[in-house]
C-alpha cells in the first residue's frame, strides 16, 4: 500500500501545529505590545477621540481594538403615555485586532451603529495575518481604513448609496438604458 499521500498531509498537518505554537510565542514576545503601543501613538499624536481596549480572558484569543465609544445618538423614542424618552445608544465603531486560534491576527472593522435603528452592518474581516507579517505601517493603514470606513458610515446620504450596501432604485438609475448610442 502506498502512504505517501498520508505521509505528506501528516508532515503539513504538524507544520501547522508548529506554526500555532510559534504564532502565539510570537503575540507574546512582543506583537501585542507593538500593536498597543502603535494605537496609543496614533492616538496620542493624531487626537484620535478614541481608546485602545485591550480583552484578555481569554488566553491565546486576545483582542486588542481601538475604540471610537459610545454616546447617546440623539435619537430617542417617546414612551406611550409619558413624556419620559429613552435614548438609543450608538456605538461609533472600532477596530479589532484579534488573536485568532491558529495564532494568526485578523483585523476587524466593526462599523458604528444605533441600537434599535436598523441591524448592524456585519463586521469587515480586513486581513488575517501572520504576526510576522504585521508590523505599525500597515497598522497605520488599517487605521486610515477604518476612519474612511466610518466617515462613510456618518456621511451616509443618498448620493452613493452603494458605499452603505444599498441598491439604487427608482426614475433615472438605468439612464444608459433609454440612451442611443451617440449617448442622447
Amino acid at each position: 500500500m502506498d502512504y505517501s499521500n498520508i505521509v505528506a498531509k501528516v508532515e503539513t498537518y504538524n507544520t501547522i501545529l508548529n506554526n500555532t505554537k510559534e504564532y502565539r510565542k510570537s503575540w507574546n514576545d512582543g506583537l501585542k505590545k507593538m500593536i498597543n503601543d502603535t494605537l496609543e501613538d496614533i492616538v496620542k499624536v493624531a487626537k484620535v477621540p478614541a481608546y485602545i481596549d485591550f480583552k484578555d480572558e481569554i488566553e491565546n484569543l486576545e483582542v486588542i481594538g481601538i475604540s471610537l465609544g459610545t454616546e447617546i445618538s440623539g435619537i430617542a423614542e417617546k414612551l406611550p403615555g409619558t413624556k419620559t424618552k429613552r435614548p438609543f445608544i450608538k456605538s461609533n465603531g472600532s477596530l479589532i485586532f484579534q488573536q485568532l486560534f491558529n495564532g494568526k491576527i485578523m483585523i476587524m472593522i466593526m462599523y458604528p451603529h444605533i441600537e434599535g435603528y436598523g441591524q448592524p452592518r456585519p463586521p469587515k474581516t480586513v486581513e488575517i495575518l501572520r504576526p510576522h507579517e504585521l508590523n505599525e505601517a500597515f497598522i497605520v493603514r488599517y487605521v486610515e481604513e477604518f476612519l474612511k470606513e466610518v466617515i462613510e458610515w456618518e456621511d451616509f446620504d443618498d448620493d452613493l448609496p452603494e458605499k452603505m450596501g444599498i441598491s439604487p432604485i427608482g426614475f433615472g438609475v438605468d439612464r444608459d438604458f433609454f440612451q442611443d448610442e451617440s449617448g442622447q
